[in-house]
């Protein structure tokens, strides 16, 4: 996928798999608990990608992990 904010999508990838470890997630455990596919969660924690996620995505994962969904889109 083509994007002008590619560093964007590196960062909510990254902070996703930051607070899944933090909470004591696996990828695949995760996955489950939000109702995606391990290769999904792969995909948007992966160095390099652009996988985006839905707003009802978003929400779901901020949730399950307990934090407000705009801790994932923050730049610190």
């Amino acid at each position: 996928m083509e994007t002008e904010y590619p560093e964007r999508y590196r960062i909510l990838g990254l902070k996703i798999a930051y607070y899944r470890k933090k909470a004591g997630y696996t990828q695949e455990s995760f996955a489950e608990k939000i109702g995606k596919s391990h290769n999904f969660i792969a995909q948007v924690e992966g160095p390099g990608t652009t996988k985006g996620v839905s707003l009802e995505t978003l929400f779901k994962i901020a949730e399950t992990l307990g934090v407000p969904p705009s801790r994932l889109l923050e730049e610190d």
